[in-house]
């Protein structure tokens, strides 16, 4: 299950993990115009992890789950 909200500067999405026990926490993507955050509740440190990634990191990320293992670079968006 997901849930998506626009808010002024961001798209937020929530994925909620509805698989069998032990469940995970929610996730958290945050979209702006310059980057994508994703964060997590870790109970177990009682702390909320971020990583922010460069919307080249994002379109890295995009295109690798689609392709066999190996290195590579995409071509420059024209």
């Amino acid at each position: 299950m997901f849930s998506i909200e626009h808010e002024f500067d961001s798209t937020i999405v929530t994925l909620v993990d509805q698989g069998p026990a032990p469940l995970q926490e929610d996730v958290i993507v945050n979209a702006f115009a310059e980057c994508v955050t994703v964060e997590q509740y870790d109970p177990r440190t009682d702390s909320t992890y971020k990583i922010t990634l460069s919307m080249q990191q994002l379109r890295d990320l995009g295109a690798a789950l689609n392709l066999p293992e190996g290195v590579y670079t995409l071509p420059p968006r024209k």
